[in-house]
């Protein structure tokens, strides 16, 4: 069985054309780098003597920047092509790496987070457009599922590669954590070449190449399907991510007193269910349809919620973790609708406007939860999360068609 998996997953890949392959190996690469600090970040800005509150209010100058560029970056994705879109992200984020590496105080933390919202902003505009234009419909679920797959295996090793070293130069403080970031500068500047040299874009849509900027944010709303319901869905999905990538580890080592190994073995965790049922979950979507796969995901990541937040032991920890991998199984799923529900000549510009609406949410939701933590309590903070979601499905439920023809 697993080696018809294996086999089957060969061969889908080997009939999508070269830009999908490339951008597999690139994304992969960007997981296990960002995946080295990713669960250590809000631990080494607390360490640098920020509060939580403090912390929440550095997370929205981050969204501040998303925001600020999301209008555009669809835009000249559109233009001046992906392969453009990811050499100018990847300088971006090897200078926040930088400048994370010469903190030696929380104030420094800000720049950094600055600029390393801003690069992921325009990662997330540029990675799924690849999906959009090189994937057939009837396979896109599954071809982003499978990517998802192969780019997350980095991620299993990034968080004991992070532990280890932060074990043993120092553990939990700045000491422990700062070298991650001398290894993360270091791998993105590899990416970069490696992006430069294999890297070209083979499809251009010349309609959305001579369209102004204007226009084709007015065409968005006219020819797309369900627009503003699913900035709706889109911007309470991004509140989740935000305050997770905030606040759990956070919340791990200050509320639940885990140590470094704790907080890397729930990552590594995180990608297990992933790994095993993405390219499944990516059939049943392709075949049952999209919101049928939501109805199940959803409420498994809830029920990881709320272990975490009742959590006494680190076996509870960590089955919560195995079940936060339903948050980007369900993330890929909608991946697959924003794409279906407007025209490829659109793409970049809708994935811009949707940037624009998350960078909104990821502005307000981070200071929000500082507060939550500091007045009634950092529980609470994943009981919105929990209520979040929700939301979520519901209005899946009442208003987003299915997107599978």
């Amino acid at each position: 069985m697993i080696n018809k998996a294996i086999k089957r997953g060969t061969d889908f890949i080997k009939r999508q054309k070269r830009p999908f392959k490339v951008n597999m190996i690139r994304a992969s690469a960007n997981t296990f780098l960002q995946q080295l600090t990713t669960q250590y970040r809000s631990i080494y800005i607390l360490r640098l003597g920020a509060t939580p509150l403090q912390l929440g209010v550095i997370d929205s100058i981050g969204g501040i920047a998303a925001t600020a560029i999301s209008p555009s970056t669809g835009w000249l994705a559109d233009r001046c092509g992906i392969r453009k879109m990811f050499l100018i992200s990847t300088p971006i984020m090897i200078a926040s790496s930088v400048l994370f590496a010469l903190a030696f105080d929380w104030t420094w933390t800000i720049p950094a987070v600055f600029l390393a919202f801003m690069a992921l902003q325009i990662f997330s505009t540029a990675c799924p457009m690849v999906c959009g234009n090189y994937l057939k419909n009837e396979e896109r679920a599954t071809g982003k599922q499978l990517c998802d797959t192969l780019s997350a295996i980095p991620g299993l090793f990034a968080p004991i590669v992070a532990a280890t070293s932060i074990s043993r130069l120092g553990g939990l403080s700045t000491d422990g954590i700062r070298p991650l970031y001398v290894l993360q500068t270091l791998g993105f500047l590899s990416v970069l070449v490696f992006t430069y040299k294999f890297y070209f874009d083979t499809l251009r849509n010349q309609t959305a190449i001579h369209s102004s900027f204007f226009s084709g944010v007015r065409r968005v709303f006219e020819e797309g399907t369900s627009v503003k319901r699913w900035i709706i869905y889109s911007s309470l999905s991004s509140a989740t991510m935000c305050l997770s990538a905030t606040y759990l580890s956070a919340f791990v080592t200050e509320a639940k007193q885990g140590d470094e190994f704790v907080v890397g073995m729930m990552t590594t965790a995180s990608f297990i269910l992933p790994l095993l049922l993405s390219l499944l979950l990516g059939r049943l979507a392709d075949t049952l349809g999209r919101k049928k796969v939501l109805y199940v995901t959803i409420p498994l990541y809830c029920t990881s919620l709320l272990l975490l937040v009742y959590a006494d032991s680190t076996i509870m920890l960590l089955i919560s973790a195995v079940l936060q991998g339903f948050q980007l199984l369900s993330a890929v799923t909608q991946g697959a609708i924003t794409a279906e529900l407007m025209p490829n000549s659109l793409l970049g510009k809708w994935y811009g406007i949707l940037n624009l609406f998350r960078g909104l949410t990821r502005t307000a939701i981070p200071a929000i939860g500082g507060i939550i933590w500091v007045t009634i309590g950092p529980s609470f903070i994943f009981i919105l999360m929990l209520v979040t979601e929700i939301g979520k499905l519901l209005i899946l439920w009442l208003a987003i068609p299915e997107t599978l023809i």
